[in-house]
């Protein structure tokens, strides 16, 4: 039994390796040009299937080989080397449960804000900048809390204020335009380096000022909620330093 709980456990130490490379592989490989997004997807999935039946297998051997302290030291180091690379996609899958598939998010979706400096960045094959009628009711009913922000200040001073926080979430900014209120910016995801463009709108209200965002993905035809979780930190942000 020990010899075969240590046999799992080896296993499990070389799926995970193998998981583990095809996740960075994927994730990476995208990242930097090397591979298109469709193998991408394919190596991170087959690294992710992998990591899973790793996770299986070590917990099992964990469990059997428990009073073998060194077999199960290596199966346990498998486990928790799984449960890692399970864990970045769960997360993201959980966190955009009940998702509507759709690439863009205004917090104006009579008027959206229009970009100007970010589209020759864009790239022929990046999403549409369209926002139809249909997209806006999809959206109401999918992220009714995100509106437009109405702050007492001057528009210079949230304007100031705006291009602080989006340097602060590590947004790329592409260009401030203070004249026309508008600041376009580009927001690089953390492991597939997805770019997803921002631009913020700032108006004179009767109070102070009005503030709308806009978030749009240039791949995929859903962001699993990225663009609303990108407004919301945005909003949140500064509607707490006024």
């Amino acid at each position: 039994m020990t010899t075969r709980a240590s046999r799992f456990a080896g296993l499990s130490l070389t799926l995970i390796r193998i998981g583990g490379l095809a996740v960075l592989l994927g994730a990476l490989g995208y990242r930097l040009g090397i591979v298109g997004l469709g193998p991408a997807f394919g190596l991170f999935g087959i690294g992710f299937l992998l990591s899973l039946i790793t996770l299986a297998f070590a917990l099992i051997t964990v469990v059997v080989a428990r009073h073998h302290p060194e077999v199960a030291k290596r199966a346990g180091l498998a486990a928790v080397l799984a449960l890692a690379v399970v864990a970045v996609p769960v997360w993201a899958i959980v966190n955009g449960a009940g998702a509507p598939p759709i690439h863009q998010i205004t917090t104006d979706t009579e008027d959206p804000p229009q970009y100007d400096a970010v589209i020759p960045l864009r790239g022929e094959d990046s999403n549409p900048l369209e926002y139809s009628s249909e997209l806006a009711e999809v959206q109401r009913r999918a992220y009714p809390d995100i509106q437009s922000l109405l702050l007492s200040e001057t528009p210079d001073e949230v304007f100031e204020r705006s291009v602080e926080i989006a340097r602060a979430l590590g947004w790329v900014i592409v260009n401030t335009d203070r004249e026309a209120g508008r600041i376009e910016a580009t927001d690089i995801t953390f492991w597939f380096g997805f770019k997803d463009d921002v631009v913020v709108r700032i108006r004179p209200d009767d109070n102070g000022a009005r503030v709308d965002v806009r978030s749009v993905s240039r791949v995929g035809g859903g962001d699993v909620g990225a663009n609303a979780a990108r407004i919301r930190a945005f909003s949140r942000r500064l509607a707490a330093s006024e």
